[in-house]
């Protein structure tokens, strides 16, 4: 490109780059969009150092059980399991040889018609066996991929029956299907997709995970060749993680040997940042609930700790791991009982991870501590392993996907609500501690600072900043005309603060009719915006999907913290500047500021004369009725929001003081497109 025609390009972007730099407040240092992301990490490292000084003072076995039925009870608690183990229903659909061994594919119900599609392997020794689970990691193939196999046949050549089982959103458990059969999303896509409707509900995608292990623990209990008292759990990477949760849980479990996943959440948030749906509990590092405490909740039976050196689940916190294991079983007097391999290999479920899985089952599980050595192995194709007729449970007549269990549940919990609001103000406390927001009454008035002047005809915009806590700075425009009338408009906006600022804009038309307009960027909105980390997760929930993941793991929703913001911002307007202080404070929301804003206004509302909210989610039952398409909704869940109300009844309580305008509902027309699947 020519010289001039740079300089006619630069001339003609140069008013709308210096409008964009005129509006904006924050310094470049510390980055602005990195704010979130260093008060959630100051803020889990207080939690995680907290916990590590409880650890410490168990010393005896008496402080030992009490620390695991302590955690014992969170966990259940956090995850609320169905009640009822219902009839699993099983159905063989097909026996083969395989020459040393042999399988039979078996379809069983975890839940009334939810289907689970499994294989077990069963040695041609006679029985009984000892009884292995063998969870999956996330594979796009689910039991199909060859490490599973090779794990599941190396145990039946051990002596084990192994049952190694699809998780939802792999393999044939597909939960969403596309008009012509295939998959719309896969692994950890599809998980993370149901998570927003999960959580609002007050469980989470590993309540679904989870509860299907449990399952084919009681289908593998269940079959007469198998030693009920003699079971076992190993699975690598997600199936590591269902191997945590599953032997921390489920009492059955004698021998564990989870894969490369165990590690410590400090290292988690340090090097790769909080990952898939089912490894986040609600409030687990609030309550003292680290990586180590899957172990130590079942002290002291047999523990063998899988790992790879060149893992992306950190090597240095998985022996920060072994190491408090350690120490807690010998307190115990069973230090023999835990152990850790090191592969030096890369991520996955690799053979030395096999080997060693295969040798500590048969040591614990049938007594026999002899070297385990694979052979080569050729396992089954992807048709070959196929269970379901069609390939997909979810083609099988009558099949129950998780967003028709997540609606089912929601049914049940319409009644706790129901039965709450006949008391509002009751009802409202409720709200005000499920979504963690104070009092106006108990935030502290924010430091204000200003960044400088821009001048207008008739009006002026002071830029601000308000420190509103420790960490937390509010960029924010005060529009003030050149006489005001008593009229004052907070002005949220998902788009940032500066949408709507320029001349001739919506913003101006406010003050020109003698408004003092106060335009805030509240946490994660506008400078402060979230730094995209997971590119798949950021596309599907939103570029704050990680910040909120760490909010949630710390016990706290952004829907909150930023409710707070909302009615911070409030008051200071009413009390903003030398002028006519407003006889009337008016919000505005657009986007996703507007679920924050509506709570800030039902549980203050002497604070506004009038609310609008537009852009913004109408209710909490979209979510769950609309699952995965509605997965961009992520940062607005509340954990166990809907057993206590749902955003109309908070729209309710203001009465005709608000007014909703254009509101997000489901169906909706912009369904998100199919993402691509994990890698294997």
């Amino acid at each position: 490109m020519k010289a001039s025609s740079l300089l006619v390009v630069a001339l003609c972007l140069s008013p709308a780059l210096a409008a964009q730099d005129e509006l904006t407040v924050l310094p470049a240092s510390p980055p602005p969009r990195g704010m979130m992301e260093t008060l959630l990490a100051r803020q889990a490292a207080d939690a995680l150092a907290r916990r590590l000084a409880e650890y410490e003072k168990v010393q005896t076995p008496e402080d030992v059980a009490a620390w695991q039925n302590r955690l014992h009870r969170t966990f259940l608690d956090k995850l609320d399991l169905p009640a009822e183990r219902t009839p699993l229903n099983p159905q063989v659909v097909a026996k083969v040889d395989r020459g040393d061994y042999r399988i039979e594919k078996v379809i069983f119900e975890s839940q009334p018609k939810h289907f689970v599609t499994a294989i077990l392997y069963l040695p041609k020794t006679d029985p009984p066996y000892p009884g292995v689970l063998v969870p999956c990691g996330h594979s796009a193939n689910g039991k199909a991929i060859g490490a599973y196999q090779l794990a599941s046949i190396l145990l039946a050549r051990s002596g084990c029956a192994a049952l190694c089982y699809d998780p939802i959103g792999q393999g044939e458990r597909h939960q969403v299907l596309k008009p012509d059969g295939k998959a719309l999303m896969g692994t950890t896509t599809e998980h993370q997709a149901h998570s927003a409707a999960c959580v609002l509900l007050g469980r989470n995608v590993a309540t679904y995970r989870i509860w299907d292990g449990m399952r084919a623990m009681d289908y593998l209990a269940s079959r007469s060749e198998v030693d009920a008292k003699h079971l076992g759990c190993t699975g690598n990477s997600g199936g590591g993680t269902l191997t945590s949760y599953l032997m921390a849980l489920d009492e059955r479990i004698l021998a564990a040997a989870p894969s490369c996943y165990l590690t410590t959440f400090e290292k988690v948030l340090e090097k790769i940042g909080p990952q898939d749906a089912e490894q986040i509990i609600h409030a687990q590092l609030a309550l003292g609930m680290d990586h180590a405490d899957y172990v130590l909740m079942r002290a002291p039976r047999p523990t063998l700790i899988l790992s790879a050196t060149k893992d992306f689940f950190d090597i240095g916190g998985t022996w920060e791991t072994f190491r408090q294991a350690k120490r807690f079983y010998g307190r115990l007097g069973f230090p023999e009982r835990v152990d850790l391999l090191e592969a030096d290999e890369k991520h996955g479920f690799n053979r030395p991870q096999r080997e060693g899985a295969a040798r500590w089952m048969r040591r614990w599980l049938m007594g026999k501590d002899d070297v385990v050595v694979e052979p080569e192995t050729a396992v089954m194709t992807d048709a070959e392993a196929q269970v379901a007729p069609k390939g997909e449970v979810m083609l099988l007549e009558g099949a129950r996907s998780v967003t028709d269990l997540n609606v089912e549940r929601m049914g049940q919990l319409q009644k706790l609500q129901d039965e709450l609001w006949k008391d509002r103000a009751k009802a409202l406390a409720e709200v005000r501690k499920v979504a963690g927001i104070r009092p106006l009454g108990e935030l502290g008035q924010p430091k204000e600072t200003s960044a400088g002047k821009v001048i207008r005809d008739g009006y002026m915009i002071e830029k601000l900043i308000l420190d509103v806590e420790e960490g937390v700075r509010l960029p924010a425009l005060a529009f003030v005309p050149a006489k005001p009338t008593g009229q004052a408009t907070l002005w949220l906006d998902g788009a940032g603060k500066a949408s709507q600022a320029a001349a001739g804009g919506a913003i101006e038309k406010l003050v020109q009719a003698g408004q003092v307009v106060l335009a805030v960027d509240i946490r994660g909105v506008g400078e402060t915006a979230g730094k995209a980390r997971h590119a798949h997760f950021n596309r599907l929930c939103g570029e704050d999907w990680s910040d909120v993941s760490v909010a949630y793991l710390l016990g706290r929703s952004l829907v909150g913290m930023r409710a707070e913001d909302v009615l911070v911002g409030g008051r200071f307007l009413t009390a903003y500047g030398a002028w006519q202080k407003p006889n009337a404070l008016h919000l505005l929301a657009a986007g996703c500021t507007g679920v924050a804003a509506l709570h800030a206004a039902a549980l203050e509302p002497q604070l506004f004369a009038s609310v609008t909210i537009r852009d913004s989610l109408a209710s909490f039952a979209d979510v769950v009725r609309g699952g995965v398409y509605m997965a961009d909704q992520y940062p607005q869940m509340i954990h166990g929001a809907l057993k206590v109300y749902d955003l109309p009844r908070l729209a309710e309580t203001l009465g005709d003081k608000l007014k909703i305008e254009r509101p997000l509902r489901f169906p909706r027309e912009d369904k998100p497109k199919a993402q691509p699947k994990a890698k294997k």
